[in-house]
């Protein structure tokens, strides 16, 4: 025993030393590392940002690598559950007990299914059922709109009626006050009243003018007739015709020279034909056209004793072939087609129209003339046959009565804002003592229903209109005035309204206004066998009127071509 304690002393003495020098040399260890740790130089800045940069980039690679780790990790798990699948769906075909589990999970996934479809169904008809509540919200919202504009619509049309009644009125009511205050003293007031009758409630005015002296019997709405000018509209024709027959653009047989149609001055003059007047005046001209019109006495006072008379208007400078046929840019009075009608029948004598003042004038009243017209006579009245058919079977036909040897030109145009109906007219043509001249406006007057006021003025003078039905024969059947264009006759057109996109009334509406308005008595007045004479050239009486042949020059065969007549200008 003894013996042990010595060698358990020693055990002791050596794990104490070995214990020290393990303290000893864990303390060394860590003093070389310290000493070495000092030794080494500090790192400069940007190293220390490049580690750290290399250090950042490192975690982001290691980010990436970790995520793409997890994605393969679910694609296995989603592999290995597809394969498990698979499996437990073969071994349940295979096991009977498989099936039937396999039944009521399929069960279970059929009533998903069902629920999912019935989910489905309900989603889309909801889907449905909003689109169609947008598409009645859409379609309703159309319906309002289109509810606006026709409400918008119909009440643009009805100011539009609205002002255009207001406008008729005003036009009626115009003349209606204008009538009142006309001067009728020296007028014949049993003609007057006929003119007044005959106008009844349309907004114009009629002249009642004798051809041969220019005595006024009657001026209904003296200011419209004085004071106040009117587009010619188709009565310029008249002009046209004149022009184009001197100026040698018509032929003797009144069809356009070096014009491929067939059409005749008579019937152009007697249908209102816009295109014949259009290349007749586009050959003559706007300086000879204003020449003849001013010859005739348009652009000019006539000179009537009364205050405030307008000259009218020439068209100066416009060459649109509308002024040859429509009047465009020309303005005449009453007064002045009164004058130039009768100037085309009375030998070319341009009357001073006069009213009479028998306070006044204390002698008897002598007729004044303004001047001839300086064209041939044959050539002037050149135009007369045509105004004869407007009245026989054109234009003029369903509102004069013919067998007074009525001859006139209607017109129908717009200007000022409405509608212009014009007819200017003498009888009897191959004598004439009387001029009427009516102008009307407003939305419904054309140049038929003025003829129709003229014709039941012509009604009154009836009884004082002597025929000479030699004389009229002869100037119906005059050299150059070729023959009337039976086609055209039968159908009985009327195109001198084709200035206007309006639609004229049919034939059977005019029949039914002609009805309702007062019958023209259809009376043939019997000439007097006394002054039933026609003159040649021997002064001899004839039974039938002998024609004198004339060259296409309109130059009588037996005159010499030197002394051909040549226009001139009026100076006055």
């Amino acid at each position: 025993m003894k013996f042990m304690y010595p060698a358990k002393r020693l055990a002791w003495f050596t794990l104490t030393l070995v214990f020290a020098l393990a303290l000893t040399t864990g303390s060394v260890s860590a003093q070389s590392r310290k000493s070495s740790a000092a030794k080494k130089p500090a790192p400069t800045r940007k190293a220390d940002v490049k580690k750290q940069a290399a250090k950042t980039k490192d975690a982001r690679k290691d980010n990436r690598t970790a995520s793409r780790s997890k994605a393969n990790a679910k694609d296995k798990k989603a592999v290995a559950r597809d394969t498990r699948n698979a499996r437990n769906s073969r071994t349940a075909k295979n096991d009977p007990k498989a099936k039937k589990l396999s039944a009521r999970e399929q069960a279970k996934l059929d009533a998903q299914e069902r629920n999912s479809r019935g989910k489905d169904k309900k989603s889309s008809r909801e889907a449905a059922r909003r689109a169609e509540a947008e598409r009645r919200v859409e379609a309703e919202r159309r319906r309002q709109a289109a509810l606006a504009e026709q409400r918008r619509r119909e009440q643009l049309a009805r100011e539009a009626r609205a002002r255009k009644l207001a406008f008729e009125r005003g036009l009626r009511t115009e003349t209606e006050n204008n009538i009142a205050n006309d001067i009728t003293e020296g007028e014949d007031l049993r003609v007057r009243r006929a003119a007044v009758e005959a106008l009844g409630n349309r907004a114009g005015t009629v002249v009642v003018m004798e051809s041969q002296t220019g005595k006024v019997l009657t001026m209904v709405n003296q200011d419209w007739a004085i004071r106040n000018s009117f587009k010619p509209c188709s009565t310029i024709k008249l002009v046209t015709g004149v022009a184009g027959i001197n100026e040698n653009v018509i032929n003797s047989d009144g069809t356009i020279a070096g014009d491929a149609s067939s059409l005749s001055l008579n019937t152009a003059i007697a249908f209102s034909k816009n295109p014949y007047f259009q290349r007749v005046g586009s050959k003559v001209g706007n300086l000879k056209m204003i020449e003849y019109a001013r010859d005739l006495g348009l652009g000019q006072k006539t000179g009537i004793n009364a205050a405030g008379e307008t000259p009218g208007r020439l068209a100066y400078g416009n060459s649109n072939p509308r002024i040859y046929s429509h009047g465009d840019d020309f303005e005449v009075t009453p007064l002045q087609l009164a004058v130039m009608v009768s100037a085309l029948s009375n030998g070319g004598q341009k009357v001073v129209p006069h009213i009479p003042k028998p306070q006044v004038e204390r002698t008897g009243y002598r007729p004044q003339f303004n001047g001839k017209i300086h064209v041939p006579q044959q050539k002037y009245q050149g135009v007369l046959p045509g105004m004869m058919g407007a009245a026989e079977y054109g234009t003029a036909r369903k509102g004069v009565d013919s067998s007074l040897g009525i001859a006139g030109k209607t017109g129908s145009c717009i200007a000022k804002g409405s509608w212009v109906g014009l007819f200017a007219s003498v009888a009897p043509v191959e004598q004439p003592k009387y001029s009427v001249v009516v102008i009307t406006r407003g939305e419904r007057e054309r140049g038929k229903w003025a003829a129709a006021v003229a014709g039941r003025v012509y009604r009154e003078l009836a009884p004082r209109i002597t025929r000479d039905q030699g004389r009229y024969m002869a100037l119906k059947n005059q050299a150059g005035a070729g023959l009337i264009d039976a086609r055209s006759a039968a159908k009985g057109d009327d195109d001198e309204e084709d200035d206007s996109g309006e639609i004229a009334a049919s034939d059977d509406e005019d029949r039914k206004a002609i009805a309702a308005a007062p019958a023209v008595k259809q009376q043939v007045v019997q000439p007097d066998p006394k002054k039933t004479v026609v003159k040649t050239a021997q002064s001899m009486p004839v039974l039938s009127p002998v024609v004198i042949p004339y060259r296409k020059d309109g130059l009588p065969v037996q005159q010499p071509a030197t002394q051909r007549p040549r226009i001139v200008k009026n100076e006055k």
